[in-house]
């Protein structure tokens, strides 16, 4: 992930992510099996893909924190 991109998702809202996070994890589901079927032409994709979705993670338990702080 970019810095820009990172930017981008340091200004997306909570339901912004949770949509992007599913479409991340959808595309890895799909890499998987082209990966089972011997059919990936970039394996290191998976790896990208990984990572991604644990960044974007990170940013919904920082706002999900931020939220709980705010209430309290």
């Amino acid at each position: 992930m970019k810095k820009d991109e990172w930017r981008k998702v340091q200004e997306m809202t909570l339901p912004e992510l949770q949509a992007r996070l599913r479409e991340l994890r959808q595309e890895l589901f799909n890499l998987r099996l082209q990966k089972a079927t011997a059919q990936l032409e970039k394996p290191s994709r998976l790896r990208l893909l990984r990572r991604d979705i644990a960044r974007l993670e990170t940013r919904v338990t920082q706002l999900r924190r931020q939220a709980s702080m705010q209430a309290s």
